[in-house]
């Protein structure tokens, strides 16, 4: 009766629905539900008390219109027989195999003991409960079929034997039909009485049975669904936390690399002329006037920069932290390029920069992002070259083309100078971020000495 309710539950129309149904019935078989908690388990003791007091009322009521008409025994008894079959409720989540078994052999002893009090709804109720609970609140599921079926066979070899002993009384019945006045009814069924009466205890035990299981599963299968919910729930929150710290880690370093890019661009200028300022003072106080002048506005440009960049920072404010309602500045593109080398050329540094397009508008089309780690590589290896080079002049050449169907944009530096000697070595991050920005639109870096004297840095970024 089991294994059929659940095939018909569950049989899918395909083989390997088939075969995936009966995996997650393995797994489902290997989860335990929870233990019940205090609250759980006092709230059943309760519910067992009020379940007493009810039934005792309605045998009292009943007893009224003769539903226990032939008992009698005692009135304390009586109720002491109906209390007994309710009373394992108490521990019917706590220990639902057990209580199923002692339920049954109560059931058993108590209606052959007391006919009359077995058909009072409380004492079918209490067993249909401990069916019940047993199926939704078993943790060994092996343990729980062996038990199922060790109760369903004594119910069934009790009504057997009930039947086969009340064979005998068929030909009883026979004589009470023929015996019955003309046109009486009482036994007019398609089937003989006993056959009759057989029939409708079998479909109602069925229905007993086959619904208290099937209550039960649906219990079991409905708390083990708000597990698997509950634990996907708590994956999703940890995945959600791992992905938003690992998006603060990645902002944190395009950030910290855009503040490297900005300050060293500045710094560079800045110490330049700073030095030449100092030298020039006080022989050419116009000259040193002019050097401290592009000091000033370099280092203002560069705070307006960091300050546009740190804006990225502030949620939901538009406007700079000074309050003044001016939009955050636009990060820098391929645009912006020429006034990157005008910049250079006004502080001594002969740049040559040239656009080499393999179809018309190639670079018009290059993403934002592209753009700004092309400029951003740009800007780093001049600054480099007034930093760390004795060169005076530099090329800068920005190429774009493909190659088995694949889009790419190149930049590349050159100059003709030789290591400063004296100065402060640098800290390599610059040259880190143009690697990482390279390695960001999968591309490639190299970064190193001429043969013939001087540095390149030539990137090539795929265009996605």
């Amino acid at each position: 009766m089991i294994e059929s309710a659940t095939i018909g539950e569950t049989a899918p129309s395909q083989s390997t629905g088939w075969v995936r149904e009966r995996l997650r019935k393995k797994n489902d078989d290997d989860w335990e539900r929870p233990a019940p908690t205090p609250d759980q388990v006092r709230r059943d003791v309760i519910g067992t008390a009020a379940v007493i007091l009810v039934a005792a009322i309605a045998l009292e009521t009943s007893r009224g219109f003769g539903a226990v008409g032939g008992e009698d025994r005692p009135f304390w008894l009586q109720y002491l027989v109906l209390a007994l079959m309710v009373v394992p409720l108490a521990l019917r989540r706590r220990l639902p195999i057990s209580i199923l078994l002692v339920s049954s052999l109560l059931f058993f002893l108590l209606s052959t003991y007391m006919p009359a009090i077995s058909t009072q709804l409380a004492f079918q109720a209490a067993y249909f409960a401990s069916i019940y609970s047993a199926v939704a609140w078993a943790r060994d599921r092996r343990m729980l079929r062996l038990a199922l079926a060790a109760v369903i066979a004594a119910m069934a070899l009790w009504l057997i034997l009930g039947f086969t002993v009340s064979s005998a009384y068929d030909s009883f019945f026979e004589n009470l039909k023929e015996n019955a006045p003309a046109g009486d009814e009482t036994y007019g069924g398609l089937l003989p009485p006993l056959a009759s009466y057989a029939v409708y205890s079998f479909l109602i035990n069925a229905a007993f049975f086959g619904g208290a299981i099937l209550f039960g599963l649906t219990s079991w299968r409905s708390a083990h669904q708000r597990e698997r919910l509950a634990e996907q729930a708590g994956q999703l929150r940890a995945q959600s936390a791992e992905l938003a710290h690992q998006a603060v880690v990645n902002e944190r370093l395009r950030i910290a690399r855009e503040l490297h890019d900005v300050v060293a661009h500045h710094i560079a200028v800045i110490g330049v002329h700073a030095g030449a300022a100092r030298r020039v003072m006080e022989k050419k106080p116009e000259a040193a006037a002019g050097a401290l002048q592009t000091i000033e506005d370099s280092s203002r440009e560069a705070v307006q920069e960091m300050r546009s960049l740190l804006g990225v920072l502030r949620a939901g404010d538009e406007t700079d932290p000074a309050g003044d309602g001016a939009l955050r500045r636009p990060e820098p593109g391929l645009a912006d390029l020429d006034a990157l080398v005008a910049e250079h050329l006004a502080n001594g540094l002969q740049v040559t920069f040239t656009r080499v397009e393999d179809t018309p508008g190639a670079l018009d089309a290059v993403a934002a992002p592209l753009a700004l780690s092309v400029y951003r590589t740009v800007q780093e290896s001049l600054a480099n070259v007034r930093r760390h080079s004795t060169a005076g002049s530099a090329v800068v050449a920005l190429r774009s083309g493909s190659t088995d169907g694949v889009r790419w944009l190149e930049v590349e530096t050159v100059d003709d100078g030789l290591p400063r000697t004296g100065g402060q070595p640098g800290s390599g991050f610059g040259l880190r971020g143009i690697r990482e920005r390279a390695a960001l639109h999968g591309g490639t870096a190299e970064i190193g000495p001429r043969p013939g004297g001087g540095w390149r840095v030539r990137v090539r970024f795929t265009q996605r």
